[in-house]
């Protein structure tokens, strides 16, 4: 990679981190069908998702809004959105059937588009409390799977993808999927110990 490419690369990261990003789940053109109000005081709708804490979004969309599901769009800061005229936070059971419906897959999307993010969860997890590791509170990883991570972590360094987490850990065979899982999980239920939903 050239000095230009790099410094490209690194001024995209500092810009994504000033703004806040969210992935659209469904799309209500003509607003919310519990909204009583005629069908002209009626906005425009989407549901999101946010890429940073997994903060679920009722967007209303600006007038002429062309978006569809699986669009990435700026929510925050507000000189900085096109497409939103305003937003709230929602809990799960806010979200439309088709959004619900969507969540996972753009969930792994999200994973995808930032994989080293999520690798650093298995990288740099330590101790919560005496009896409970950070490693324990994701879906399958028992005493035994954490174990072997803290033990492969300390002999051979850090995992650099998923591909080399699973090759090295011998019994952990989606480790993406183990990581949206957890998501889901946070996502939908009363969770003690937050690894992922609103911990940025």
């Amino acid at each position: 990679m050239s000095d230009a490419e790099e410094s490209d690369t690194a001024e995209d990261t500092a810009e994504d981190a000033a703004v806040e990003h969210a992935v659209v789940l469904d799309h209500l053109p003509y607003g919310r069908p519990d909204d009583d109000r005629p069908q002209h005081q009626k906005p425009e709708i989407a549901y999101a998702v946010g890429e940073e804490e997994f903060d679920l979004f009722e967007l209303t969309l600006v007038d002429g809004a062309d978006v569809s599901i699986g669009d990435r769009i700026v929510v925050a800061p507000d000189a900085d959105r096109e497409l939103v005229d305003r937003y709230r936070e929602i809990q799960h059971d806010d979200l439309s059937r088709g959004a619900e419906q969507e969540l996972e897959y753009v969930i792994e999307e999200i994973v995808d588009r930032h994989p080293k993010r999520f690798l650093d969860y298995f990288n740099d997890a330590q101790p919560l409390t005496l009896r409970l590791h950070q490693l324990n509170v994701l879906p399958g990883i028992g005493d035994k799977l954490r174990d072997d991570i803290l033990d492969s972590r300390k002999r051979q360094g850090p995992f650099e993808s998923f591909e080399d987490l699973e090759e090295r850990i011998s019994g952990l065979h989606d480790a993406k999927g183990t990581v949206v899982d957890r998501i889901i999980e946070e996502l939908t239920e009363d969770v003690k110990y937050r690894a992922f939903v609103g911990e940025e």
